[in-house]
């Protein structure tokens, strides 16, 4: 008998106990009632204008982008490099889109475009500029950025940045197509560098692992060139 007094006892306590904090709760929910619906509000507020901004801002402005660089990207398939930088009086260029749209995913994309043209113009920094300023979610696209400022590099003498670059653009995306290729141009860098261990290093990756690439085919030349200058 005693044993169930107890027992009821302390289901009693825990009772009280529960209703004591549920009595707490309410008791600062009545307190705070008008700070909790502000905060409910500003939460509520905010999701409702970032999908407003994202539907009646961000998505017409992506598409608008997507339209505006339709001729530039038809100058640049057709070698018009000038054009498709800066566009023709008429139709917007990359630059023009990236300063117009900056933002978007287009414009983005239009970095890697500007970079390109500006190689192939033979303004090299800026080249380098648009290009490190591209930030692609697509590894091959990023591997031929990368690629691209290796070569810029290699123009303007900085051959052992180049050889970064290359090096970077072939472990990016590896392939049996564009990793031997950099690597190749890794190798013949680091060599113009003085770096004949790393340039040693860049041929035998591609002896390991793309033996049968067009690179692969004539590699050991490379490496017996590479490795007689460490002597």
């Amino acid at each position: 008998m005693a044993k169930q007094n107890v027992v009821k006892n302390e289901g009693d306590e825990r009772l009280e106990s529960i209703e004591s904090t549920l009595s707490n709760a309410e008791l600062f929910v009545e307190k705070n009632q008008k700070a909790i619906v502000i905060v409910l509000s500003v939460v509520i507020v905010a999701v409702l204008a970032f999908f407003g901004v994202k539907k009646f801002y961000l998505e017409p402005r992506e598409e608008n982008a997507q339209k505006a660089i339709y001729h530039a990207e038809q100058y640049f398939e057709n070698d018009n490099f000038t054009s498709a930088l800066n566009g023709d009086g008429n139709y917007l260029g990359f630059v023009d889109v990236i300063n117009e749209f900056g933002g978007t995913k287009t414009a983005n994309l239009a970095k890697y475009y500007a970079g390109i043209c500006y190689l192939n113009t033979g303004d090299f920094n800026n080249a380098i500029n648009y290009l490190k300023d591209f930030n692609g979610k697509d590894v091959m696209l990023t591997s031929l950025a990368l690629g691209a400022m290796g070569d810029a590099n290699m123009e303007l003498g900085n051959v052992a940045e180049a050889a970064k670059c290359y090096e970077s653009a072939a472990l990016k995306s590896a392939n049996g197509f564009t990793s031997p290729m950099y690597l190749l141009r890794a190798g013949m860098a680091y060599e113009m560098a003085g770096n004949y261990q790393k340039a040693v290093d860049a041929y035998k990756k591609i002896k390991a692992d793309y033996p049968n690439s067009n690179e692969g085919f004539s590699i050991e030349k490379y490496i017996a060139r590479a490795q007689s200058e460490m002597k």
